[in-house]
């Protein structure tokens, strides 16, 4: 265990496209005999998985596809098991870490040695890690995002976005905008909550700029 009463080793599940942040919920439904190996193990041990995402989504199902440095390693919550074997599940974001090493694979899926030590405020209580005054540009973001979704011709319940905290709605929108993969890794990347709420802004603001593809998502929380 780490310093941080973290497992020093963790499987992986490299899935493009899927970003966990702390404190985030990722729903799952594992179906290759790999990942039905892994979900099984973790649930018989510590219930942990560490999300990262394939740097290049087309090898991401080659054997050692390379992978970002950074992922985020999340609990098994709301488990349940199919007839097949199928594995359907939620994954709460615990804390982000870096990748040390990677180990040898262990019944077809991977595993990796994990550093959690530059993202220790990741596991602060939630008041401590989103203080009241997150010092994030909320009004930007909102501004914002409402012209990404007129755009589409989409809408949104702005009174349930307006109850939302800041972390949750950065946490939402961050998981449902269907951003790059380096985008997405940015903003798991970013150091605070402010920073991730800039990174947001502009790359909504550089998409309208671009007037690229739809955007099939309604912000529900």
């Amino acid at each position: 265990m780490s310093g941080i009463d973290l497992p020093e080793r963790i499987p992986i599940f490299p899935l493009p496209g899927a970003l966990l942040l702390p404190g985030g919920r990722l729903p799952l439904h594992i179906f290759e005999d790999r990942y039905r190996a892994m979900a099984r193990d973790a649930l018989a041990s510590d219930r942990l998985i560490g999300m990262i995402q394939p740097r290049d989504p087309d090898t991401a199902e080659e054997a050692q596809a390379p992978i970002y440095e950074t992922g985020c390693v999340g609990r098994i919550e709301d488990e349940r098991s199919a007839d097949d074997g199928r594995y359907y599940f939620t994954l709460v974001g615990l804390c982000r870490f870096r990748v040390t090493e990677e180990l040898p694979v262990h019944d077809g899926y991977r595993r990796v040695r994990a550093d959690y030590a530059p993202f220790v405020d990741d596991l602060a209580p939630d008041g401590a890690r989103v203080p009241a005054q997150s010092g994030m540009d909320r009004d930007a973001l909102i501004a914002t995002l409402r012209r990404y979704l007129d755009t589409r011709g989409l809408a949104a319940d702005w009174d349930v976005v307006a109850e939302t905290s800041d972390a949750d709605l950065v946490a939402v929108l961050a998981q449902t905008c269907p951003f790059e993969a380096n985008e997405k890794q940015a903003l798991l990347e970013a150091e605070s909550l402010a920073e991730r709420c800039a990174v947001m802004t502009a790359v909504m603001e550089m998409t309208l700029a671009g007037g690229t593809g739809d955007m099939p998502m309604s912000v529900r929380h």
